[in-house]
């Protein structure tokens, strides 16, 4: 058993708690806020205790696990300060805004021999195990060509939820910061390292905010192949998410992560099961329907909004007791905030960007983003 508590009360928060209270190898005990009342209120839901101090935290309840569950660029100082007096840590997506926070973070988990990692659940869907297993069996060949397409819509309303949400100080970017992370680092997890991005960023039909609704992008990876992204918040009524990967001998594998509506967490639910919706490889044609009827069965039987979640927190855990890294790492998670910030960059030089990328000096890569 590890205790493990949270840091930050917002909506996401309430997806951690019920997974850590989910999790066999977990024992849930306290949640921090810098806000008494709304600590005390979240602490009284699950039965847990309150607090308005991290150290005190997890000094006095000996915590082994942290979740940090605070607006992206605020990532940074909570993971110090729970690492420094003996805590790991999980971040939500993604593990920063910025690369100088990541390289802190990471700095930090080597520092006091503490685990990082990020909130990256949808690794843990069937479809997407399914697909990373066969590449990794040789059955598509080389992966030639990745792409993610994310038709996505946020309306004002959204944006009035929570006041940090889209500002730059507060929310650290738009699509590809808040809502694309999880099928970006999917995408990296399947094709592998990046060579050189060439991208673009816009601001479509969302006036009343700051960020960006809308980014697409050319990317060249390491082992030569190529990849497409685009990636919106701008299109009605968020239509959908997908992931494809087509291999050097001409197979296929895509799996639909989203579909129907883009999930919101505290406002909304997932409507559509996670499936594989492309699989063309030779002899395996006929599987495509066996997998759709399994990851409907399997998605009327749980929460998704939290059983991924838990899933990954489990596997995190075993990584603890096993004494090994566990499956997304800290320096996984930066990679797909390397990725977005690449973007950024090409965007701001009308230029190719090459990997890999180092933290910029002063603002910290923020330059790339306000132009």
């Amino acid at each position: 058993m590890y205790k493990t508590g949270i840091i930050g009360c917002g909506k996401v928060a309430h997806l951690h708690a019920k997974a850590l209270q989910n999790a066999p190898q977990s024992e849930f005990t306290a949640v921090f806020s810098r806000t008494l009342d709304k600590a005390k209120s979240f602490a009284a839901t699950y039965g847990v205790k309150a607090y308005v101090n991290i150290t005190e935290m997890v000094e006095k309840e000996k915590l082994d696990l942290v979740m940090v569950c605070t607006p992206h660029p605020n990532h940074l100082d909570p993971t110090l300060e729970a690492m420094a007096v003996g805590a790991n840590v999980i971040v939500e997506k993604p593990l920063a805004s910025t690369l100088a926070d990541c390289d802190d973070m990471i700095a930090a988990s080597k520092k006091y021999g503490k685990k990082l990692g990020v909130i990256s659940q949808r690794r843990f869907y069937e479809s997407v195990q399914r697909a990373k297993k066969a590449i990794e069996d040789g059955k598509i060949g080389k992966a030639a060509l990745g792409t993610v397409t994310m038709l996505g819509w946020r309306d004002e309303n959204y944006y009035k939820s929570d006041p940090w949400r889209g500002s730059w100080e507060h929310e650290g970017g738009g699509v590809m910061v808040n809502q694309a992370p999880h099928q970006l680092d999917v995408l990296l997890w399947l094709m592998g390292e990046v060579d050189e991005v060439y991208g673009t960023w816009a601001n479509l039909n969302h006036p009343y905010i700051e960020v960006e609704d809308t980014a697409l992008a050319i990317v060249k990876f390491k082992n030569g192949g190529l990849g497409n992204i685009l990636l919106t918040n701008s299109t009605k009524p968020g239509i959908h998410g997908k992931i494809h990967v087509h291999g050097s001998n001409g197979a296929s594998v895509g799996i639909q992560p989203e579909a129907g509506a883009m999930f919101i967490a505290g406002m909304s639910g997932i409507s559509e099961p996670p499936q594989n919706d492309l699989w063309t490889i030779p002899g395996e044609e006929h599987l495509l329907a066996e997998f759709i009827k399994e990851d409907t069965a399997i998605f009327h039987k749980i929460d998704p909004t939290v059983h991924y979640i838990q899933l990954q927190i489990e596997e995190f855990l075993d990584a603890l007791a096993q004494g090994r890294e566990p499956l997304v790492t800290g320096e996984e998670g930066r990679r797909t905030v390397e990725l977005f910030t690449a973007i950024y960059r090409s965007t701001r030089d009308n230029m190719p960007v090459k990997f890999p990328l180092k933290a910029e000096e002063g603002r910290g890569d923020m330059d790339g983003r306000l132009r």
